[in-house]
């Protein structure tokens, strides 16, 4: 009944460009006897950026296709004045002489279609002055220099003003333009909401009737050639009155040391206002030492005064200080006492901070994390707005490290009970679990290589086997409903569905969040290719019988519900609550979260269905949709992490069916070997079931094999493996090797862009290998540390002033030997070369948590002093006011246009009336971008303009980053 779907992954800016280039269509072939058709001129421009230090600089240089025909291999020239020395270069191959540098392009990027960008880069060191070179030639045509946006500011209100209800807001915006043009226009906006629009500097408007909450406020400038850019997002909160404002919320202060945070007003006076400070509750050792008691007057109520407190040479904790004045609400301050040399603790308290305050933008009104403060991105959620199991997953270790520092342990709690209410479908969201038939879990449908061939058949002459857990599972919580979270979420109800927990399509009136699904139509399907679709899919949208024939092939449909789970995510969420378990435990506070772990330990007692085969069929050798044997018993489970597991139902509950799938496919970047170890060792996580812990036991010993089968003579983890090649048990190419019957698989799951690319997945899988190694001391584990790490060092650079480059884009060649586990091969065919780098904060972090957890067990100084420089360097180069990011060239934005497979004939509208048909884009049934402020940067590049630049902010990466201090912290500080 469910095809699947396709899940992830994100973008690395450099990481997409070989992928568009090659899909740029092929020249049209002309007949014989006909006259040669003549290439239109070459037309290109070149955007030039340097990160400069003093005595070197990197240089990022990206071209762009402004030509109407494709370029077919290029090289770049260009000089410069100076003494500028090559170092070395990425994406393409560099050289030098004398002044004149050239570059030409890697085998994988050699195609820049019509419209299309490709971005190189170079490290150089230089003395005296280093001016931009001008003079930019692409074979031997001369480029213009991309026209760089305007340069915008939004210098009032103040980042984490708060202002009473009925006042009005002042905005105001500096702007600059670049290469002569000037500035036509500033508007301001409230998240998506434009606010006012002003034409003459200083650029300013007063915003009166904001409504009580938080606020997200944005200034975006055009110019006089048509560029746009819109400035860092500042948060402010509105409140019903007059009220007192701290900041910063969280504050840390080290044992024997003071601290301070400051005080002020949120609107004028008519008198004098005593604002009084004391400790509410808490830590004792924290004490109240300046501005127990301060004035405020008529002329000064917006003028920060200082509150200081002061923590004894020995405690530890947090206390929550309150100031209060007569007449206005109180801010509250939590205030965290430190180790003394916890300099790192300081920085996880700082960060969390920036991203728990409402007013920045994280969280929507139920607490639910967003994918990104801003809302125009695009990558695995096509809108900024929206949320993952993912972003779950990091809110909860979040909350479960700031539980290690504060010992505070409520807001772990209530993580998890966030997303039990929002992501955890109810019994109301899968209503018919107990029509479910574990002998026949699901009608077979084949995945097809490309969207245009489906609909995929649904054929019930396939047999399938019989799931082996759902008994057990039902016996050991007493219910037929999964416990698992679905893995994507509207979290505003932008496309308006209103699949709301325990609602099936309310539709664009219901507020808050709704269950929705992407994906589904083979490995070649990305996300601009995509047809968002309602979980519960009651006809009310889409076409006569809403998106379902969009998926699966039938001769007729019942309106269903449907549910996808993403294993990373869940097992994420099982290893924040061991490290809860691990740090409350060391508090002796472990009776604080005993509620929180046993539902941890359920749901990674349903995670085993990402164990399983799509159809349960056997595993190993499973050839032929009709010949390959339907499994038995536990034979047709990998034990390992697959990418996803599904279960659907009928709407109608007296329809009597319910189905649930596995998945066949494996990712090196999915398997999580600490969650494994958690829920087969942890007393307080191993599951209920029968054979749960007896399940992961196994799953912990094949994922470690599974590693070393992937790893690359140079280090690095290829793809993965599979069960049912191309998803449909077809024949594998002779001689691809297997582990234990399955096969190797380079690029599993997806293949727009390649999914064994990007080196995040890289850093994310490692670093759980390198926490299992810290806690279990495992050899196996410490085998496959050794070489990824040196491998991961020779690849990284950190500058003199604290910049740095890691792997962004992988290139694979060769393949592993067949798995023999009495004698592994080493894998001498298989290679990976790094094509490309990043100075990703996000993916940084979790590189460097690798090598703090693999230093700490290990004792390796270069892994240790590595991870302090990286997180070092983004804390001093990449911070803003809501956390730390770095700006991002996005060049596959030119897809806004792509064109989304329907079938001909099919027709329907999205919930907002987009129609839905076969000349439909990837914008045109996402009209809402339109009116998103960063709409025009999208314009003006899909107009021929330069590839637009975003900083992001996104919530795992910022979780990871404080993630990534709170444990070099406990490690290694």
């Amino acid at each position: 009944m469910h095809p699947g779907h396709r899940h992830r992954r994100r973008t690395a800016r450099r990481w997409w460009t070989a992928a568009l280039a090659a899909l740029a269509l092929p020249l049209t072939m002309l007949g014989t006897g006909s006259t040669p058709a003549r290439a239109a001129a070459l037309q290109c421009s070149v955007d030039y950026k340097t990160n400069d230090w003093g005595s070197g600089f990197t240089a990022e240089l990206t071209l762009t296709n402004r030509g109407s025909d494709a370029i077919d291999g290029w090289t770049l020239t260009y000089s410069y004045t100076g003494d500028q020395k090559l170092s070395n270069g990425w994406n393409g191959t560099w050289s030098q002489s004398g002044r004149n540098v050239t570059v030409k392009n890697a085998p994988y990027n050699a195609r820049i279609a019509a419209g299309a960008a490709v971005s190189t880069g170079g490290q150089f060191t230089y003395s005296g002055s280093n001016a931009a070179p001008t003079d930019f030639a692409v074979n031997g045509t001369s480029c213009v220099g991309a026209h760089q946006p305007p340069i915008t500011v939004l210098t009032s209100p103040e980042a984490g003003a708060v202002y009473s209800q009925g006042e009005a807001v002042p905005l105001a915006a500096t702007s600059a333009a670049a290469d002569g043009a000037t500035i036509s226009k500033v508007e301001f906006y409230d998240d998506t909401t434009l606010l006012g629009t002003d034409t003459t500097s200083p650029y300013t408007y007063s915003a009166s009737g904001l409504t009580v909450g938080s606020h997200s406020l944005v200034a975006k400038a055009y110019d006089s050639m048509g560029a746009s850019a819109d400035s860092t997002p500042v948060g402010i909160t509105v409140a019903s009155g007059p009220t007192v404002v701290a900041s910063p919320s969280q504050l840390g202060v080290q044992q024997g040391e003071s601290g301070s945070y400051e005080v002020k007003l949120s609107e004028q006076p008519t008198a004098n206002v005593t604002v009084t400070t004391s400790r509410a509750s808490g830590n004792t050792g924290l004490t109240l030492t300046g501005g127990a008691s301060l004035t405020f007057t008529p002329s000064n109520w917006d003028t920060a005064q200082e509150v200081t407190v002061s923590a004894d040479a020995s405690g530890s904790g947090s206390a929550v200080f309150e100031s209060t004045a007569p007449g206005h609400g109180k801010a509250t301050v939590t205030v965290t006492q430190l180790a003394a040399a916890k300099d790192y603790d300081a920085r996880f308290l700082e960060l969390y901070g920036k991203i728990t305050d409402p007013a920045n933008g994280y969280f929507s009104p139920e607490g639910i994390p967003y994918h990104s403060v801003e809302t125009l991105i695009v990558e695995a959620p096509d809108h900024g707005h929206e949320t993952t199991s993912e972003a779950y997953s990091y809110l909860l270790w979040l909350q479960a490290m700031y539980g290690k520092v504060t010992g505070d342990w409520e807001k772990f709690n209530n993580a998890w009970e966030i997303m039990e209410t929002y992501m955890i479908p109810t019994h109301a969201d899968q209503p018919t679990n107990s029509s479910y038939n574990a002998s026949k879990p699901a009608t077979y449908a084949p995945e097809l290589d490309t969207p245009n061939e489906y609909p995929a058949p649904l054929d019930g002459t396939v047999s399938v086997g019989s799931d082996p857990i759902a008994g057990e599972l039902k016996s050991a919580y007493g219910t037929d409903d999964v416990y698992g979270m679905h893995w994507l979420q509207d979290v505003d109800n932008t496309y308006g569905y209103g699949n709301s927990p325990g609602k099936c399509e309310a539709g664009p009136s219901d507020t808050g969040p709704s269950y929705i699904n992407t994906f589904q139509r083979g490995v070649q399907e990305s996300v601009w290719e995509t047809v968002p679709q309602p979980t519960c899919d009651a006809f009310k949208y889409g076409g006569k019988n809403g998106y379902l024939d969009l998926f699966t092939g039938d001769s007729s449909y019942a309106k269903q519900w449907k549910f996808t789970n993403a294993p990373d995510a869940d097992a994420r969420a099982v290893q924040a609550a061991y490290w809860a378990d691990i740090w409350a435990g060391e508090q002796g506070r472990s009776d604080e979260i005993s509620a929180t772990l046993d539902k941890a330990a359920k749901m990674g007692d349903y995670l085993r269905y990402a164990m399983y085969d799509k159809y349960f069929k056997k595993i190993g050798n499973c050839v032929g949709p009709t010949s390959c044997p339907a499994g038995t018993g536990k034979d047709s489970s990998h034990y390992l992490l697959s990418w996803y597991y599904a279960w659907g139902g009928a709407v109608d509950t007296s329809a009597g069916w319910a189905w649930r799938i596995g998945s066949s496919h494996t990712h090196g970047g999915y398997q999580n070997p600490l969650a494994a170890y958690a829920l087969s060792t942890d007393a307080d996580l191993k599951p209920k079931s029968a054979t749960g812990v007896a399940d992961w036991a196994k799953s912990l010993d094949r994922q470690l094999e599974f590693y070393r089968w992937l790893q690359s003579d140079e280090g690095a983890i290829a793809g993965g493996a599979t069960n049912s090649w191309k998803g449909r048990y077809a024949t594998p190419p002779a001689g691809t090797p297997t582990f234990y019957g399955m096969y190797y698989d380079e690029a599993p799951v997806y293949h727009d862009p390649p999914s064994n690319q990007w080196f995040g997945f890289q850093a994310w899988s490692m670093e759980r290998v390198a926490e299992y190694y810290q806690q279990s001391g495992d050899a196996d584990a410490k085998a496959v540390l050794d070489k990824w790490v040196d491998w991961a060092l020779s690849e990284t650079t950190v500058n003199p002033d604290g910049t740095f480059r890691i792997p962004s884009t992988l290139e694979w060649s060769g393949q592993p030997d067949t798995w023999n586990a009495a004698s592994p091969g080493d894998n001498g065919d298989l290679h990976v070369t790094v094509a490309d780098y990043t100075n990703d904060v996000g993916v940084a972090a979790a590189y460097a948590k690798t090598l703090t957890y693999y230093a700490d067990r290990s004792g390796d100084t270069e892994a240790a002093s590595t991870a302090k420089a990286l997180l070092d360097g983004m804390w001093e180069n990449n911070q803003d006011a809501l956390g730390i990011a770095v700006p991002e060239t996005r060049a596959d934005y030119n897809r806004f246009d792509d064109g989304v497979y329907v079938p001909s004939g099919w027709s329907g509208t999205m919930p907002n009336g987009d129609t839905i048909d076969a000349s439909s884009t990837f914008a045109s049934i996402r009209s809402f971008y339109q009116d998103d402020p960063a709409w025009s940067k999208i314009e003006s590049y899909l107009q021929g303009g330069a590839a637009p630049t975003f900083t992001y902010h996104r919530f795992w990466a910022q979780a990871d980053i404080a993630l990534a201090m709170g444990s070099y912290a406990e490690l290694l500080e």
